[in-house]
């Protein structure tokens, strides 16, 4: 019996440290993978296409909105940002698990389609320490940056949507809680429907 995939979603403010969790969590579990955005904002400094984004132009974003071929898209900072529906769908279907790092207004579209989703929502320890962590990033202009600390107001209050909030005030310790909750999702009766007949089967055969 092959169990379905499931889907975690990860969302947070601008620098609350979403990309470093989704690495840890990659290096830990080999049946969860990654969900590549795709954007058409520039890359950023290290950033590779293909592995951090599918970096493509406006136009081409476009198309795929028009094809049906994303499974939520947003506009951000005047950038767009979308989810392939491909990868996604496959992998699940497949029985792997699928970790999607998006924004609030990806994230609730997603939830629309995938109620069964795991939703997490992570939180800075402070906005005071947000704002030093997007400084110590040193990509952003000081006019980016406080864009980022006032649309973070707004954000959090849509933290109530998710059904988990984790405080990222150490990487590990962050890690360690999202890892325990996707253990803990896995043991839900609702994933586990065809367990009970299986073991029943077996030992009435034994």
């Amino acid at each position: 019996m092959m169990r379905q995939g499931i889907l975690i979603v990860l969302s947070g403010p601008s620098g609350t440290g979403k990309g470093t969790i989704c690495k840890e969590l990659l290096q830990n579990d080999s049946n969860l993978h990654y969900s590549i955005s795709a954007t058409t904002r520039p890359p950023r400094t290290g950033e590779v296409n293909g592995i951090n984004y599918w970096f493509i132009l406006p136009e081409e974003f476009k198309e795929m909105v028009e094809h049906g071929e994303l499974l939520e898209w947003a506009e951000v900072y005047g950038n767009y940002y979308g989810t392939p529906r491909r990868y996604v769908t496959e992998m699940l279907h497949s029985g792997k698990d699928i970790v999607l790092e998006i924004d609030t207004q990806g994230a609730l579209q997603i939830k629309e389609k995938f109620p069964d989703g795991v939703f997490i929502y992570i939180v800075p320890p402070s906005i005071r320490e947000l704002a030093a962590r997007i400084n110590k990033r040193g990509t952003d202009s000081p006019e980016v940056i406080n864009r980022r600390l006032n649309a973070a107001y707004e954000e959090l209050a849509c933290a109530y949507q998710y059904d988990y909030i984790v405080v990222n005030d150490q990487i590990v310790a962050a890690t360690a809680k999202i890892t325990a909750i996707i253990k803990a999702e896995k043991c839900r009766v609702k994933r586990n429907a065809g367990l009970i007949d299986v073991v029943c089967n077996r030992e009435s055969t034994d």
